[in-house]
This record gives C-alpha cells, sequence and structure tokens, in this order.
C-alpha cells in the first residue's frame, strides 16, 4: 500500500513513533506501544523502532521496546540487524540487551560479527563471543 492510501494522521502518528525511536524518548515511546501501536513497526525502509533505537544509541529505549515484545532479531530491507546497528555505534549496553533478548550475532547480513570485523571492534567482537559460552 502506498503511502498515499493511508489516513493522513495515521502517516503523522508513525512519523511520530520512529521519530521517537530515534531521539530516545523511551516513556513517550513506551507509552504509544502500550496504547497500541505496534512494537514491532517498520518504516519504508524495513526499519523497525528497535533497529533506530539501537543505531541511535538508546539502549534505555531499546530495553523498553525488547520489554514490549520488539523482535531482537528482525532485519530490515538491506539485512541489517539492531544488534549490527548497536556493533557499529559501539554500544556496549545495547548489545548486551539484545544478546539478553536472543539476537543471533550471525543474523541479517553484514550480522553483527561481520560488522566488528570488518571495523576492527575488538570490545564488540568479545561481546559478541562471550554470547557463545
Amino acid at each position: 500500500m502506498s503511502a498515499q492510501g493511508i489516513d493522513p494522521e495515521v502517516l503523522e502518528l508513525a512519523h511520530r513513533v520512529f521519530d521517537l525511536a530515534r531521539s530516545g524518548a523511551t516513556e513517550e515511546l513506551a507509552a504509544y506501544v502500550d496504547a497500541g501501536v505496534p512494537a514491532n513497526l517498520t518504516n519504508d525502509k524495513g526499519d523497525t523502532l528497535l533497529i533506530l533505537a539501537a543505531y541511535h544509541v538508546h539502549p534505555g529505549t531499546v530495553a523498553a521496546l525488547l520489554a514490549r515484545g520488539a523482535d531482537a532479531g528482525r532485519v530490515n530491507d538491506r539485512g541489517q540487524t539492531a544488534l549490527a546497528a548497536a556493533v557499529f555505534r559501539q554500544s556496549a549496553e545495547t548489545v548486551r540487551a539484545l544478546l539478553d533478548a536472543g539476537a543471533d550475532p550471525d543474523g541479517g547480513g553484514p550480522s553483527a560479527r561481520d560488522t566488528a570485523a570488518f571495523f576492527v571492534l575488538p570490545e564488540m567482537t568479545a561481546l559478541l563471543e562471550a554470547a557463545r559460552s
């Protein structure tokens, strides 16, 4: 369905919710999800609220979304995951939260493990390796 077929108020709400994920407005975003906005809402690029929160380094928002059922393994249209985004941004707290929620270090493409290797991120590699234990 094209954006033209969607109620303008619904589009406005969706834009607002994605902006909340990007900015880390955890309480407000959680309230929207608690009121019925899907925790796995995706934008036109397949980015979920979780992927956006992880990429913009908001570990509290990531934790709130995971607590509300966000899929830690969801892949966007480019094959990216929230875990790979967190690794790229070197957010240890976000990486731990996603791993604890079952995110696969080898999921997506490039995977979180591939991202850590490509950008030579030894701390992130160590976190991912510790998840194997």
